[in-house]
């Protein structure tokens, strides 16, 4: 799309110079008559060879057939169009020679470069532009029906809007009629109305957009409070293999930077779009009554604008996808470094880290170097033609004067028109560029707002009191992201009052039995019962309370220590939480903190050495009382009392308890023992049933157990 844009312009630039080339020539030779409509031909097939020439040599293939038709029409346009004039009305006179408005000169190519852009681009399109256009047109509609919460808000807004414009438009006519009544063309008895009436609009436009713009920018403040809300909280639903796959760097910047560029997009695009199409057609109303014949060499500079805008936007698009997906990797490999900023520091791998983040910046440099060499192309072609747009405009300008059809002061109010009819022109098609660019934003927004999570729906189960036997019934398990299966046909079950251990090698198949219970992920056959029922029957809330579980390393959250132990909780007393705190021996080092439990413990925990997390995640674990307690390598940085003291608290009030340990001491107190490997129940039996049967258990028990905390 580049190469026809450019190589497009090489061949405009070529037309325009061979026929300016040819107007100076015959105005300098004076002719009265130069060959008439026979010279026009010859002109035209001369300089039709020409430019087939130039097309054929630079570009091939499609491109070429592209140039070579629009070159034919560049060179046809003109005899044609002079010939059906004369057999329409022959002329009285002989052909004096070239005429002095140079509009005409310029006429023709303005005309082709038109024509051929709409063939090109519209006549000609195929299906796959048609479906991105339906599918972009259906993107925006859906996004304008997050607004209808504020849509009295958009009412207001836009009502003052158009009166903005309104009075915006009628500021330069107002300003031509008191330069008429200055210089005298006008008479001096209606200065004063005209200086008040100037005045009144002039306030009247301050005080409409400025209320217009307040209104909006509330809207789209509310825009994306709902948006951010909507999105978290589909982010929240989705199953844990979805934030496995998307890092939480990018959901971080879709939830935050696409959702602020969304809404800035559509809001404030379709009020500079709405305020810039109101005032052109208001403006070309006014124009056209000060002169037609200037307006519509103005109207000359719209569609070759377009055309060129048009092209630039599909480059711009594409740039500004690229940036955009450069952007959230930086913004994610400058989070993983900083996250994980104690193993960087462990490998002395800071040079490395700088290296790929330097190789990740140069990428965006260079995106943004193509992007800014297109941006100055673009501006100086559209400069250009502005400025032989206006020569033209002085030219006929000076002849509407003389001959008393045009005052001084409309002169002046039409060219205080003409500038912002090219500004509105070019804040539209900028506004469609940007929303056209941002589609693709919008739609991955979309997408997550749309997605339905992967998982079983919760059922409304919540009884009063549960018991707390977990039976797993020939289980099989595979992770999303592996075809071999984790779990197969597992069988157990853990009893209300008694410990079951599962022990095994890395890779057994534990961790998988302990997330298929916490549901962070559904079997794929099988099925697992809590009390007779399957786990997706209970409420969610409910089952989670009821189901706590203890991990080796805790997650905790930046805040205070009671904030992380009241996570989840509601009206839960200061005098709980130290209760629970002394039963497992944990109250008498916070209460040597700073500020006891209102202590802040940094981002996740980070000024809490592991044993006290483990504690501080204990305590939040028997807060709520659950019936059942996981209990994955939980004690492992514990002292022996603190052990003790965990696990007394943890069997009280005849829980069911669940343990994952390597420590012998943990697993020889377990009531029940279960011996996993490969992913299936190799063994079952309390330990010294185990040791006695001499099976894997056995033989592995050196390598399964260290006696060190």
């Amino acid at each position: 799309m580049k190469e026809v844009i450019i190589y497009g312009l090489f061949i405009l630039f070529l037309d325009v110079l061979l026929c300016s080339a040819r107007w100076a020539g015959l105005l300098l030779l004076g002719c009265s008559s130069c060959g008439g409509l026979t010279e026009l031909w010859l002109f035209g097939l001369m300089k039709g060879v020409f430019l087939h020439v130039c097309a054929s040599a630079l570009t091939d293939g499609k491109l070429r057939t592209v140039l070579c038709r629009f070159s034919a029409l560049l060179c046809l346009l003109p005899p044609v169009f002079e010939t059906g004039r004369i057999l329409h009305a022959p002329p009285s006179e002989p052909d004096s020679g070239p005429s002095p408005n140079l509009s005409l000169l310029f006429l023709g190519a303005a005309s082709s470069s038109l024509a051929c852009g709409i063939w090109e681009n519209l006549l000609s399109g195929d299906k796959n532009k048609e479906n991105v256009k339906l599918d972009t047109k259906r993107i925006l509609m859906r996004v304008l029906t997050y607004f209808k919460p504020d849509s009295l808000y958009l009412i207001a807004a836009f009502s003052f809007l158009i009166l903005g414009v309104f009075c915006d438009t009628y500021i330069p006519l107002c300003q031509g009629k008191v330069i008429d009544i200055l210089s005298g063309q006008e008479l001096q008895t209606g200065f004063g109305y005209a200086v008040g009436q100037l005045v009144l609009i002039s306030i009247g436009s301050a005080l409409f957009s400025g209320m217009r713009g307040g209104i909006f920018m509330c809207s789209l403040a509310r825009l994306n409070k709902r948006l951010k809300h909507l999105l978290f909280h589909s982010l929240l639903q989705q199953e844990v293999h979805f934030f496995e796959e998307n890092n939480p760097g990018k959901l971080s910047s879709r939830l935050h930077s696409d959702v602020d560029r969304m809404g800035r997009t559509v809001a404030l695009n379709a009020n500079a779009t709405v305020r810039s199409a109101v005032k052109t057609i208001l403006m070309l109303r006014v124009m056209l009554g000060l002169s037609w014949e200037l307006t519509l060499l103005t109207c000359i500079e719209m569609p070759l604008l377009a055309v060129m805008q048009n092209k630039y936007i599909s480059l711009y698009k594409e740039l500004k996808e690229q940036t955009q997906e450069c952007h959230a990797q930086n913004k994610d490999l400058a989070s993983q470094t900083v996250s994980g900023i104690r193993t960087v520091r462990s490998f002395r791998a800071e040079k490395d880290e700088l290296r790929r983040y330097d190789v990740a910046l140069d990428e965006l440099c260079a995106i943004k170097r193509r992007s800014g060499i297109y941006s100055a192309v673009h501006l100086l072609i559209r400069r250009m033609v502005s400025l032989v747009i206006k020569t033209i405009m002085l030219i006929q300008a000076r002849s509407l004067i003389s001959s008393g059809q045009l005052s001084i002061g409309s002169l002046v109010s039409f060219f205080l028109y003409q500038k912002p009819m090219s500004v509105n022109l070019k804040e539209i098609m900028y506004c469609y560029g940007e929303t056209v660019s941002t589609v693709g934003v919008i739609s991955k927004v979309l997408s997550y707002l749309d997605r339905t999570p992967k998982c079983q729906k919760e059922g409304d189960l919540a009884p009063e009191s549960l018991e707390g036997r977990i039976v797993f019934q020939n289980v099989t398990f595979s992770y999303p992201s592996s075809d071999k299966p984790a779990l197969k046909s597992v069988s157990l079950e853990l009893q209300p009052g008694r410990i079951t251990a599962l022990v095994g090698p890395s890779g057994g198949g534990k961790t998988s039995c302990v997330s298929l219970l916490k549901r962070l992920y559904e079997p794929q056959e099988g099925q697992i019962l809590l009390d007779g029922a399957l786990l997706h029957h209970y409420k969610h809330k409910y089952f989670h309370q009821k189901v706590a579980l203890v991990s080796q390393n805790p997650e905790l959250f930046s805040g205070s220590l009671r904030s992380n132990i009241e996570y989840g909780l509601k009206d839960c007393t200061i005098e709980k939480v130290e209760e629970v705190a002394k039963k497992i021996g944990a109250h008498d080092f916070i209460s040597e903190m700073e500020n006891k439990y209102d202590t802040d413990i940094g981002e996740r925990g980070g000024k809490l050495s592991e044993g006290q997390k483990q504690s501080v995640a204990a305590i939040r674990a028997l807060i709520q009382d659950p019936r059942v307690i996981i209990l994955d390598e939980a004690t492992s940085k514990l002292d022996v009392d603190a052990e003790q003291a965990v696990l007394r608290e943890v069997l009280a009030h005849g829980r069911t308890v669940l343990v994952v340990a390597h420590q012998l001491r943990i697993v020889e107190k377990a009531d029940h023992i279960v011996f996993l490997e490969d992913g299936s129940v190799q063994e079952e039996g309390t330990h010294e049933e185990l040791i006695e049967r001499k099976g894997r258990y056995h033989r592995l028990k050196e390598e399964l157990f260290s006696e060190n905390p």
